[in-house]
């Protein structure tokens, strides 16, 4: 029986270890992937995406870490909802632990009135038949693609930039870095409120509620995570409306990585190619200003076709697939 223990941030020797599991994970599912760290790994268990971290438990065996349950519980909003993902290292696989530690993770969505979790994992054969034998169904694919700095076609983008910037003439360029100012806070709620757009196909998940309090927590957990966030906002000249935004975090840590945050325009702004202009706008300004970063990496879902065309034509090459299932307890 597999023993399961809640990880703390602040326990060095255990979230070295449940990091030398998880580097073991990904070298068998998804090489391509960036490596974790331990500083990056505990700081993401202590501010998570937006100051409402998931809680991870370390699997034992005998003392040996077989594998990693993580699960998160939505607080803003979708508070009918968990979230878990199992990592199981491959010289443990095929043992009965990847399912203890699901139905550990189940036990603790149902002790906090969660009716429906979701699971994601790479697309591969492994996870998706683990997936069906619990009852999980699919419901999302989701593609990760990378932007290689050094394989940049700056004319190609040049020419894409001058383009959009003739089709939004009416708009003007804001560079933002790290907290918002208080006089656009409002603004830029509205803004991120717009991700809500982007295609979920048949996952079970409401609109994501958003206001300044939200905004901060998830300002202050990048800072947490120690990472600069690069936003370039659209501001409609003639109302001084904020259309669109798309936001970039370079680590600290390691700075040749870099993470797109959102990229999100107002329904009522768009037409204008303002996604592209701002997301090769905030490459622009990062190959100034941050010299050393190497790499951008992206999420999109498969259906997306709108992003996922902008980010072609940018360079963006796909690394790897996941797909997103859920169960209804």
């Amino acid at each position: 029986m597999v023993d399961i223990t809640p990880l703390s941030p602040d326990d060095g020797p255990a979230v070295a270890q449940a990091v030398a599991t998880l580097e073991a994970v990904r070298g068998a599912d998804c090489p391509a992937q960036h490596p974790h760290t331990p500083a990056g790994y505990a700081a993401m268990l202590r501010h998570g995406w937006d100051g409402d971290p998931p809680t991870a438990y370390v699997g034992r065996i005998g003392g040996e870490v077989v594998g990693i349950l993580t699960v998160e519980l939505p607080t803003y909003d979708n508070t009918s909802s968990a979230w878990v993902e199992v990592d199981v290292h491959p010289e443990h696989r095929r043992k009965g632990y990847g399912t203890e530690l699901l139905e550990f993770g189940l036990a603790v969505a149902r002790s906090n009135d969660r009716r429906t979790v979701g699971a994601g994992s790479w697309d591969l054969p492994g996870p998706a038949a683990f997936a069906a034998r619990h009852g999980f169904e699919r419901k999302l694919v989701e593609v990760m693609r990378r932007q290689v700095i050094a394989d940049a076609d700056w004319d190609t983008l040049d020419k894409l930039y001058d383009d959009a910037l003739e089709h939004a003439a009416g708009y003007e360029l804001l560079r933002l870095v790290g907290p918002a100012p208080d006089d656009l806070l409002d603004a830029i709620v509205t803004m991120t409120a717009a991700i809500n757009d982007a295609p979920l196909d048949d996952l079970d998940w409401e609109d994501e509620v958003f206001t300044p309090e939200r905004v901060r927590a998830f300002e202050a957990a990048m800072a947490g995570r120690d990472r600069t966030v690069y936003r370039v906002a659209a501001r409609h000249k003639e109302t001084g409306e904020l259309g669109g935004h798309s936001q970039v975090a370079v680590e600290h840590e390691r700075p040749e990585i870099g993470w797109q945050l959102d990229t999100a325009v107002l329904t009522a702004q768009r037409g204008h190619r303002l996604g592209l202009l701002l997301k090769i706008d905030v490459l622009r300004w990062l190959r100034d200003a941050e010299p050393r970063l190497a790499t951008v990496d992206t999420w999109n879902a498969e259906s997306n076709a709108h992003m996922i065309a902008v980010n072609e034509a940018m360079g963006y090459q796909v690394v790897a697939r996941s797909i997103d299932y859920q169960h209804k307890l």
